[in-house]
Protein backbone atom coordinates (compact mmCIF):
# COMPACT_ATOMS: atom_id res chain seq x y z
CA UNK A 1 0.00 0.00 0.00
CA UNK A 2 0.98 4.10 -0.25
CA UNK A 3 -0.24 7.15 0.58
CA UNK A 4 -0.88 9.45 -2.06
CA UNK A 5 -3.26 12.50 -2.70
CA UNK A 6 -6.70 12.23 -4.32
CA UNK A 7 -7.06 13.73 -7.51
CA UNK A 8 -10.37 14.44 -6.78
CA UNK A 9 -10.60 16.78 -3.30
CA UNK A 10 -7.10 16.28 -2.44
CA UNK A 11 -6.95 14.28 0.79
CA UNK A 12 -4.17 11.84 1.64
CA UNK A 13 -5.30 8.13 1.63
CA UNK A 14 -4.23 4.67 1.41
CA UNK A 15 -3.62 3.55 -2.59
CA UNK A 16 -4.30 -0.02 -2.96
CA UNK A 17 -4.96 -0.07 -6.97
CA UNK A 18 -7.62 1.30 -9.65
CA UNK A 19 -8.07 4.91 -9.81
CA UNK A 20 -6.05 7.56 -7.62
CA UNK A 21 -9.51 8.93 -5.89
CA UNK A 22 -10.76 8.30 -2.41
CA UNK A 23 -12.79 6.11 -1.20
CA UNK A 24 -15.20 9.20 -0.60
CA UNK A 25 -14.68 10.71 -3.84
CA UNK A 26 -15.13 7.38 -5.47
CA UNK A 27 -18.84 6.58 -3.71
CA UNK A 28 -19.89 10.22 -5.51
CA UNK A 29 -18.40 9.23 -8.88
CA UNK A 30 -20.73 6.19 -8.71
CA UNK A 31 -23.66 7.70 -7.56
CA UNK A 32 -22.78 10.55 -10.62
CA UNK A 33 -22.32 7.62 -12.88
CA UNK A 34 -26.07 6.65 -11.71
CA UNK A 35 -27.69 10.00 -12.38
CA UNK A 36 -25.96 10.41 -15.56
CA UNK A 37 -26.96 6.51 -16.94
CA UNK A 38 -30.47 7.65 -15.71
CA UNK A 39 -30.30 10.92 -17.65
CA UNK A 40 -29.31 9.31 -21.00
CA UNK A 41 -31.95 6.62 -20.82
CA UNK A 42 -34.56 9.40 -20.27
CA UNK A 43 -33.17 11.76 -23.00
CA UNK A 44 -31.65 9.43 -25.41
CA UNK A 45 -30.87 11.91 -28.37
CA UNK A 46 -28.57 14.41 -26.26
CA UNK A 47 -25.56 15.53 -27.50
CA UNK A 48 -21.80 14.89 -25.44
CA UNK A 49 -21.61 18.99 -24.16
CA UNK A 50 -25.26 18.94 -23.72
CA UNK A 51 -25.30 15.85 -21.06
CA UNK A 52 -21.69 17.05 -19.62
CA UNK A 53 -23.12 20.40 -18.79
CA UNK A 54 -27.00 19.05 -17.60
CA UNK A 55 -25.55 16.56 -15.50
CA UNK A 56 -22.00 19.11 -14.49
CA UNK A 57 -20.06 15.99 -15.37
CA UNK A 58 -16.69 16.63 -17.49
CA UNK A 59 -16.67 14.78 -21.28
CA UNK A 60 -13.95 13.22 -20.52
CA UNK A 61 -15.24 11.18 -18.02
CA UNK A 62 -18.25 10.78 -19.68
CA UNK A 63 -15.64 9.40 -22.74
CA UNK A 64 -13.88 6.95 -19.65
CA UNK A 65 -17.56 5.26 -18.81
CA UNK A 66 -18.26 4.50 -22.67
CA UNK A 67 -14.34 3.00 -23.14
CA UNK A 68 -15.21 1.25 -20.02
CA UNK A 69 -18.14 0.16 -21.37
CA UNK A 70 -20.54 1.47 -18.36
CA UNK A 71 -22.37 3.59 -20.61
CA UNK A 72 -23.75 2.40 -24.00
CA UNK A 73 -25.82 4.40 -26.65
CA UNK A 74 -28.19 4.02 -29.28
CA UNK A 75 -27.35 3.58 -33.00
CA UNK A 76 -28.98 6.53 -33.17
CA UNK A 77 -27.92 8.46 -30.83
CA UNK A 78 -25.33 11.33 -31.80
CA UNK A 79 -23.25 10.68 -29.25
CA UNK A 80 -19.88 8.60 -29.96
CA UNK A 81 -16.21 8.24 -29.83
CA UNK A 82 -13.55 7.14 -32.07
CA UNK A 83 -12.41 3.50 -32.48
CA UNK A 84 -8.51 3.32 -30.71
CA UNK A 85 -7.44 1.32 -33.51
CA UNK A 86 -9.20 2.55 -36.60
CA UNK A 87 -11.02 5.79 -36.08
CA UNK A 88 -14.60 4.25 -36.66
CA UNK A 89 -17.08 6.36 -34.28
CA UNK A 90 -18.73 3.63 -32.08
CA UNK A 91 -21.37 3.78 -29.11
CA UNK A 92 -19.61 1.75 -26.16
CA UNK A 93 -15.80 -0.15 -25.98
CA UNK A 94 -12.81 0.70 -27.42
CA UNK A 95 -13.36 -0.33 -30.44
CA UNK A 96 -15.39 -1.23 -33.27
CA UNK A 97 -16.42 -4.14 -34.14
CA UNK A 98 -13.96 -4.78 -37.66
CA UNK A 99 -11.07 -4.21 -35.13
CA UNK A 100 -12.28 -6.81 -32.52
CA UNK A 101 -12.93 -9.50 -34.80
CA UNK A 102 -9.04 -8.50 -36.55
CA UNK A 103 -7.48 -8.71 -33.26
CA UNK A 104 -9.34 -11.84 -31.87
CA UNK A 105 -8.62 -13.79 -35.02
CA UNK A 106 -4.58 -12.70 -34.75
CA UNK A 107 -5.11 -14.00 -30.74
CA UNK A 108 -6.90 -17.35 -32.08
CA UNK A 109 -3.80 -17.89 -34.95
CA UNK A 110 -1.18 -17.39 -32.27
CA UNK A 111 -2.97 -19.57 -29.68
CA UNK A 112 -3.53 -22.62 -32.22
CA UNK A 113 0.17 -22.09 -33.82
CA UNK A 114 1.16 -23.00 -30.14
CA UNK A 115 -1.36 -25.92 -29.73
CA UNK A 116 0.33 -27.18 -33.36
CA UNK A 117 3.77 -26.98 -31.96
CA UNK A 118 2.75 -29.16 -28.75
CA UNK A 119 1.22 -31.39 -30.56
CA UNK A 120 3.44 -32.36 -32.76
CA UNK A 121 6.03 -32.35 -29.76
CA UNK A 122 3.32 -34.43 -28.10
CA UNK A 123 3.21 -36.71 -31.68
CA UNK A 124 7.45 -37.39 -31.87
CA UNK A 125 6.70 -38.62 -28.00
CA UNK A 126 4.18 -40.89 -27.95
CA UNK A 127 5.35 -42.29 -31.90
CA UNK A 128 8.90 -43.65 -29.85
CA UNK A 129 7.27 -44.42 -26.20
CA UNK A 130 4.72 -46.59 -27.86
CA UNK A 131 7.05 -48.80 -29.60
CA UNK A 132 7.18 -52.59 -28.88
CA UNK A 133 10.42 -53.34 -27.34
CA UNK A 134 11.87 -57.14 -27.32
CA UNK A 135 14.82 -57.97 -24.75
CA UNK A 136 17.71 -60.54 -26.09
Amino acid sequence: MEVITCKSCGKLFNYIQGDRICTTCKKALDEKFTEVKRYVYDHPRIEMNELSQAMDVSVRQIKRWIREERLSFADDSPIGIECENCGTTIKTGRFCKTCKDVLSNGLREAAGLNKQISSAVTNKRSATENKMRFLD
